[in-house]
């Protein structure tokens, strides 16, 4: 099937579309930096060191180490917690993994096996089963196969005769006689 698009046409939308995705992609990172600056703006107080004393800026000092504390407790917390669930979920995948029975398979090799071997497999070691495949096979005496290659042979002698420019020779003299006469 033929695309209804013609390939300039499809270049066409194409840029299109990577363009509209780029202005999409800057508009984002520009509300993302919006959004962090008004949420530091909530969250943190602009500090006014000037004018205090050395005492008043050791205490906002002091104030200042607790918050950080604080806030490097709740980080250790919240990473613990994450570090727990990801375990969790793994544990979980491979949970999921055993019940439905998909493992990586590994690659097979081939192994011989008589077919005494496969059948006591197959149907387990109570059941004593023989197959002897090569005692089903017909016997042949020797002499029907010295019988059968010599009234087959001859083909094989009359093309060695023929190949070559020997064959070639008689095969254009054979052609020729019977006309002739």
């Amino acid at each position: 099937r033929k695309s209804k698009i013609t390939a300039s046409r499809k270049l066409l939308l194409k840029s299109l579309m990577l363009a509209k995705a780029k202005e999409e992609w800057d508009q984002e990172i520009v509300d993302k930096q919006a959004e962090k600056e008004r949420y530091l703006s909530e969250r943190v107080t602009p500090l006014h060191t000037s004018g205090l004393s050395l005492s008043q800026l050791q205490d906002l000092c002091r104030e200042l180490h607790e918050k950080v504390e604080i806030v490097d407790e709740e980080r250790y917390d919240i990473e613990a917690k994450c570090n727990h669930n990801t375990r969790e979920i793994k544990d979980l995948k491979i949970k999921v993994l055993d019940l439905r029975g998909k493992f990586k398979r590994p690659p097979l090799r081939r192994v011989r096996v008589s077919a005494d071997a496969m059948l006591r497999a197959l149907l387990g070691s109570k059941h004593k089963v023989s197959m002897d495949l090569r005692a089903n096979l017909k016997s042949v005496k020797k002499e029907d196969t010295e019988k059968v290659g010599a009234s087959s042979g001859g083909w094989s002698k009359n093309v060695e005769a023929m190949s070559g420019m020997e064959g070639r020779k008689k095969m254009f003299d054979a052609a020729k006689s019977p006309t002739g006469q």
